[in-house]
């Protein structure tokens, strides 16, 4: 028996209701297809200071990195279009922050660049392979355009084999790895993308 995924995406952008259909065919040998359609609706939009608490929450169930409620603030205020969230049926399932900083390019020597940072991202596990979020990582780097970022970078544990496979999918390349990163003692990979 084989098995097939076959994805329809349709996307609405502006922060509108984004919905994904998979449709998962399943083939035995020269037979005709039988298919089952799983709808996912989530709807991606701009954080407010109302959802702080649903975003701490899901960043101390999803991550060790954890942030002061000060900092989700302080990011949002200085840099609101690329601080979403992403819900289901009115409710936070994940979220993405990002700054934008002046520094050296990820993939040259010399010169000085505007660059978006991708300091936190999370979805629940129970939304993860949905899409949600390469959602929330493709709306908020279109976002960088914004506050005018000519690339955008972000770091990765060198164990995260999901979360690297998702970042190359839309084309994020490994630039350097930054040694005993995390609290842990793990490594880092610095991914990023150059905007065209």
């Amino acid at each position: 028996m084989k098995v097939f995924i076959l994805i329809r995406v349709k996307h609405i952008y502006s922060f509108q209701l984004t919905t994904f259909s998979y449709l998962i065919c399943i083939r035995e040998e020269r037979t005709r297809c039988r298919s089952v359609v799983m709808e996912v609706n989530y709807k991606l939009r701009q954080f407010t200071p109302s959802d702080l608490d649903s975003v701490v929450r899901i960043n101390r169930k999803c991550l060790p990195e954890n942030y002061s409620n000060l900092f989700f603030i302080n990011l949002h205020k200085r840099f609101p279009a690329t601080f979403l969230v992403a819900e289901v049926n009115d409710s936070i399932v994940g979220y993405i922050m990002c700054r934008v900083e002046t520094g050296i390019p990820s993939f040259k020597v010399l010169g000085i660049a505007r660059k978006g940072h991708v300091i936190s991202i999370a979805v629940l596990p129970e939304h993860h392979r949905k899409g949600i979020g390469y959602g929330l990582i493709r709306q908020a780097t279109e976002a960088m355009n914004f506050y005018k970022a000519k690339e955008c970078y972000l770091e990765v544990r060198e164990s995260n084999i999901g979360a690297i496979s998702l970042y190359r999918k839309l084309g994020f390349k490994i630039a350097r790895t930054n040694r005993n990163y995390y609290a842990d003692g793990e490594d880092a990979f610095v991914m990023a993308k150059v905007f065209s």
